[in-house]
């Protein structure tokens, strides 16, 4: 059975995802770059801290990890060359959290240490994608380390997933992604009703998250980039047609990181 995975809000528009085990004793976090909110809720729901899960290295999903470990002496798994980490995981690896079972994919892009972890789920699981920032709602990260072709290869890798799993990214940034899936797909018809139920959301205080694959492969341009009207923005943006896939999809990231 899948555990109660609950949105810890940290800074301006992070969530550290916290796992529940099924019988309210543990708890599991995701990218815990702030140890505030992470002791909060442990306090408030009476919970052990026994496993934390970092995607990559920078400072907004890991800079809680030293006062965490010192509170709790929790297992701490990720990639290499993390303080704090003392389960190095690589492509391929698996890890139990509870009872639950998730195995290891490598996402370099937005830094070359990048992995992401999968529950695939059975016959009565929804499957589990904890992607950090490589995958956003309607977007994707930044490349800060890795190149185009390299990122990518790691979101075919995470769009080959079934299309009901749960999306749980690192960051709020659903609306302003649609602002500019919007202008970089403008016939897409899917996004204005996407827009809609997420500002929604947004409007009682709700989170945007999970979404799934089926719906980002549906709205998200970084996934669309074999599509003629993805090509036609690129083509603009580089004042010439774009060789490839792969260079309609720098031109879009780079148009987004200046949006």
């Amino acid at each position: 059975m899948i555990p109660r995975i609950h949105p810890l809000p940290a800074f301006k528009d992070n969530y550290i995802w916290t796992l529940i085990s099924s019988d309210g004793v543990s708890a599991g976090v995701v990218d815990p770059g702030d140890a505030r909110p992470v002791i909060e809720f442990l306090t408030e729901n009476r919970l052990r801290l026994s496993d934390i899960l970092i995607t990559h290295h920078h400072m907004d999903h890991t800079g809680g990890l030293g006062e965490l470990i010192e509170k709790y002496q929790p297992r701490v798994f990720g990639p290499g060359g993390i303080k704090g980490i003392d389960h190095i995981l690589e492509e391929g690896d698996h890890v139990e959290v509870f009872e639950v079972g998730f195995r290891v994919i490598e996402v370099p892009g937005h830094t070359l240490d990048h992995i992401a972890f999968v529950h695939d789920g059975g016959s009565h699981d929804t499957p589990i994608l904890f992607c950090g920032d490589t995958l956003f709602a309607a977007g994707c990260g930044r490349l800060f380390e890795g190149t185009p072709p390299q990122m990518l290869g790691s979101l075919r890798k995470l769009t080959a997933l079934p299309p009901a799993t749960a999306v749980h990214c690192a960051h709020e940034y659903t609306l302003a992604n649609l602002a500019f899936a919007t202008a970089a797909e403008p016939r897409n018809v899917k996004l204005r009703s996407r827009i809609k139920i997420e500002q929604g959301k947004r409007n009682i205080g709700r989170p945007t998250l999970p979404s799934n694959i089926e719906l980002e492969l549906a709205t998200n341009p970084f996934l669309r980039c074999d599509l003629p009207e993805l090509a036609a923005s690129a083509m603009r943006r580089l004042g010439r047609p774009a060789k490839d896939e792969i260079e309609v999809f720098a031109a879009i990231r780079k148009w987004k990181d200046n949006f």
